[in-house]
């Protein structure tokens, strides 16, 4: 039954949207090609798989655009309905329907968009070049359908008597319709859509040209001795990485972040250089350009929607309101963070000097030899540590083991469903009384197609309106391993697994109606809180204790050793938060100026703007320069990226009072989860972090946590 009505769906969408002068031979032409493509296109109904779960190995990329057509056409068809619906609008037939719209396309898009960063190539760029204009202007037609706003404006002027959380889906619309520009008048209308079909189109482009940066962006070693520090079987990995790709010698593959982590290890000071300089001009004939009609065009939508810039603008949907607000609390660190950095470069300098080396501390030269001044403080050789955090252990015994603690959760590995690469691992995650709650991907490892970094993301989100359960992923870019050879993991990425599931829980155990409100569909500067907030169970001494083990001996770590690890977590801490705020506060930068603002010179830009906060301390530069700093270009956090900070301020406080209530429990887990992963953004957002806490957060225990105080 859900298949025929789906089909007739879809083809009667279709249909309306077709040009009314067609004759009959091609309107039933038409009809019989949506009926073909929707049996042999399994994007066109939902997934026969338990969770809906998608069915990755019976569709590819030739069944993309065709089913976003039909999901584009259905929804356009829903819309219309909803807009022209003759009976008074009511928050069920309005609001309730358009949360019911677009199937379809969400079911499309959540597939291409999730796989197009785990495993592209130029089909799939093609495809998201072609559609991001064409979503863009989707987008537009709703948001700025009049007939469809002035039902919704009604609602928010009679929202008084709804439930808390209906009134919250009421403000979450009316807000998303006024800041698409419903209020303006026709003539702004047709600007409006115009930059948003711009902008959609250079933030794919500059999305796709970082992507083909990690690709082309290599650095090749012919001569093995220039390799030196390496271990042999991080040697053995580069030169397959070379072979693979159809190369002589070792390929070094960066990373999307400026510094490089095989900086730390290679002894040659001149292929240092080498790899910093190719981080850092990454991509700058390409993006430059892009950057500077992407944030005068985000500039000019602001002024449309009556804003002085943009960052005023993003604002108005953020916890942290304006933009003074977050140039406060960076412009309060950065003082502190460089004064600290300065000091800790005064150390380097000077093992440098002991060393009978002639040279003043240039970027390519701290992680080197901050690992000298490391394992000086601590006596500690990452090449001992590493042995103590093989994945499957970090995974099952680490990870898994501290969600069943604190919230009596466990996973059920799942080989029976498909998957879209054989590195994938697919989970079951069950409750304590063992109800089900969802599945889990974990998807680990670098390859060739796979954006850089570390992210979580949906599949299926939970709704109550909807019945769904999620279905949630994590993707890390860990280097694999030879074939035959344990994945040996550093601490940080470690902490970076367990900072990942920590979005995931906040995926997994959403219990709220609305799809639009689930989950981490929250503010920008919250959805950061719970993953940090996860990312100290992974130093909690019985976790330490069941998954830090010799993957040979099955030995636990030494706990000298294991000493150090923790002693030496609050090491080099004024690096990293001046090269975090470096960035943050150049993302606002670039999004604090108006319309009557030209820039020309994308490297200028960058200094000024550094030497205006304090921060332009050379050998620490941003963690992302501009021109591959794809948080603020390409991914959703322009003047945003400072919510990494702002919401550390909430996971430091939340982790110190749950310490203090007994640490890995389920009564804090049962409360954490109660008041902040279950909530999404069903409640304010402030609100639930009092519910949890009993008060606002205080900085106090994050500046402890970054070591900048005693």
């Amino acid at each position: 039954m859900r298949k025929t009505l789906i089909a007739t769906t879809i083809a009667s969408a279709l249909l309306l949207s077709a040009c009314s002068s067609q004759n009959d031979a091609n309107t039933k032409e038409q009809t019989t090609q949506v009926q073909t493509v929707n049996v042999d296109n399994v994007l066109m109904k939902p997934s026969p798989l338990q969770y809906m779960a998608p069915e990755f190995d019976k569709f590819g990329s030739s069944d993309y655009e065709p089913a976003f057509d039909a999901g584009i056409a259905q929804q356009k068809a829903q819309i219309t309905a909803i807009a022209n619906n003759p009976a008074p609008a009511t928050f069920k037939n309005t609001l309730v329907e358009l949360e019911l719209s677009g199937e379809l396309l969400d079911r499309v898009s959540t597939a291409f968009y999730n796989l197009s960063g785990l495993i592209s190539n130029d089909e799939y760029q093609r495809i998201a070049a072609k559609m991001a204009p064409v979503l863009s202007a989707h987008s537009d037609d709703i948001y700025l359908n009049k007939a469809l706003f002035s039902r919704v404006e009604t609602i928010n002027g009679n929202k008084a008597k709804l439930n808390a959380e209906d009134q919250r889906l009421v403000e979450f619309y009316y807000t998303k319709f006024v800041n698409a520009g419903a209020k303006l008048d026709e003539e702004q209308k047709v600007q409006m859509r115009e930059i948003n079909a711009e902008l959609a189109k250079l933030s794919t482009a500059f999305s796709q040209n970082v992507l083909k940066s990690f690709k082309e962006d290599v650095v090749l070693v012919t001569d093995k001795s220039e390799l030196a520090g390496l271990s042999d079987a991080e040697i053995a990995s580069l030169g397959a990485a070379a072979k693979k790709a159809g190369k002589e010698g070792y390929m070094i593959t960066l990373v999307n972040t400026t510094q490089q982590p095989i900086l730390s290890s290679l002894e040659n000071r001149k292929l240092r250089e080498r790899i910093f300089k190719a981080s850092t001009t990454r991509a700058q004939n390409t993006n430059a350009p892009i950057i500077i009609k992407e944030t005068n065009l985000r500039a000019q939508k602001a002024a449309l929607l009556g804003y002085k810039d943009w960052a005023s603008y993003v604002m108005t949907t953020r916890m942290a309101k304006t933009t003074e607000n977050v140039y406060g609390i960076l412009d309060d660190l950065a003082p502190k963070a460089v004064n600290k950095a300065k000091a800790e470069a005064a150390e380097i300098q000077k093992i440098i000097d002991a060393s009978g080396e002639k040279f003043a501390l240039q970027p390519w030269d701290w992680a080197f030899y901050s690992e000298k001044v490391r394992q000086a403080k601590y006596d500690l050789d990452p090449a001992l540590v590493k042995p103590y955090f093989e994945m499957q252990s970090v995974i099952h015994n680490g990870l898994f083991f501290a969600m069943e603690k604190l919230y009596g959760i466990t996973f059920k590995e799942r080989k029976d469903l498909p998957l879209y690469h054989e590195d994938v691992m697919a989970f079951e995650v069950f409750n304590a009384d063992g109800s089900a709650i969802g599945l889990f991907y974990m998807d680990p490892y670098a390859r060739e197609g796979k954006r850089g970094g570390a992210w979580m993301s949906a599949y299926v989100s939970q709704s109550g309106l909807k019945g769904t359960k999620p279905v949630i992923y994590n993707a890390q870019n860990i280097p694999k391993p030879a074939d035959g050879q344990p994945t040996l993991m550093t601490f940080d990425e470690v902490t970076t697994m367990f900072h990942e599931f920590g979005h995931a829980a906040h995926g997994l155990f959403s219990d709220v109606k609305y799809p639009s409100l689930a989950g981490t569909a929250t503010a920008r500067d919250f959805v950061e809180f719970p993953s940090q907030a996860n990312e100290d169970w992974n130093i909690e001494p019985t976790v330490l204790a069941n998954y830090a083990k010799h993957y040979k001996t099955g030995e636990p770590i030494p706990k000298e050793l294991l000493d150090k690890v923790l002693e030496s977590q609050n090491f080099n801490q004024g690096f990293s938060t001046t090269e975090y705020l470096a960035a943050a506060l150049l993302d606002m930068e670039w999004h604090s100026f108006g319309v009557d603002k030209k820039i020309t010179d994308v490297q200028k830009f960058e200094h000024n703007a550094l030497e205006k906060h304090g921060i332009a301390y050379y050998p620490v530069p941003p963690r992302y320069k501009s021109c591959y700093f794809s948080h603020t270009f390409a991914g959703g956090y322009s003047a945003g990226y400072y919510a990494y900070l702002w919401t550390e301020v909430f996971a430091a406080d939340a982790f110190a009072h749950m310490t203090k209530q007994g640490g890995l429990t389920r009564d804090n887990g049962n409360s954490f989860r109660k008041e902040i992963l279950s909530k999404g953004n069903s409640r304010d957002l402030m609100q639930s972090y009092i519910e949890f806490r009993g008060q606002k957060p205080t900085t106090d225990a994050l500046l402890k946590r970054r070591g900048l105080v005693k």
